[in-house]
């Protein structure tokens, strides 16, 4: 309920590697601090860029993603406007430092971060949100969490890689609609039955909530929490 949120979450800041992901991975999850006023930030560090993409391609995602936060009812967001697939190289320190400043300047109480799975810019910024959430710091986060993505978490090479094996789970059945319909402003990105798919973003919340006594729900790993 919302007292729950306002006490467990707090000030929040959702650490995505790319445009969507925030929306695909914990839409429900959003709306649900968002409604409950609670003061949220979302950080996306970048998306198809040139080397290896246009910029026009850049600009169109990045309208649909002010649309989909919009209908999350994010006011605060930050893009660091990085090259995907780039982020390992010469990027590395640039989103080290810009991701310092912004935890620093929110000071959250709840981070959510990707989980480090089959993506190489997933697990770089997981790398530097690691380092960056430390309790070694004059002001640190409580909790840090990390989510599935569709649909680079799910194709990892089992028990070589990482398994994401969850173990905090928020019930999003008031707010799953309200997801869909923020992942439909992704227009270029989310496309036919793909692994990114309404269909597919549907089913996960489904499972997730048959594990919890609940119709949908998002999963997490939970990587600190300190009460």
């Amino acid at each position: 309920n919302k007292y729950n949120i306002n006490i467990m979450f707090g000030k929040t800041l959702v650490i995505a590697p790319h445009l969507d992901d925030e929306t695909i991975a914990l839409g429900g999850t959003i709306k649900k601090i968002t409604k409950s006023k609670l003061e949220i930030h979302v950080l996306i560090i970048g998306g198809h860029l040139p080397p290896l993409y246009k910029k026009e391609d850049y600009i169109i995602t990045k309208k649909e993603s002010f649309r989909a936060l919009r209908k999350l009812g994010v006011k605060n967001y930050h893009y660091l406007d990085l090259p995907a697939t780039q982020f390992h190289k010469e990027h590395y320190q640039t989103m080290n430092n810009n991701m310092y400043k912004i935890i620093k300047k929110v000071n959250p109480k709840t981070v959510f971060i990707p989980f480090p799975d089959r993506h190489i810019d997933h697990r770089t910024v997981f790398d530097c949100a690691m380092v960056n959430t430390r309790p070694n710091k004059k002001k640190y986060p409580n909790y840090v969490l990390s989510y599935e993505t569709l649909s680079e978490t799910h194709w990892n090479a089992p028990y070589i890689e990482p398994n994401f094996v969850p173990d905090f789970f928020v019930n999003i059945d008031k707010t799953i609609e309200s997801k869909l319909k923020a992942i439909k402003s992704y227009k270029s990105q989310i496309k036919g039955n793909s692994s990114r798919s309404l269909l597919s973003v549907k089913a996960l919340a489904k499972f997730r909530g048959s594990q919890n006594g609940c119709e949908y729900a998002e999963a997490f790993k939970l990587i600190r929490a300190i009460i």
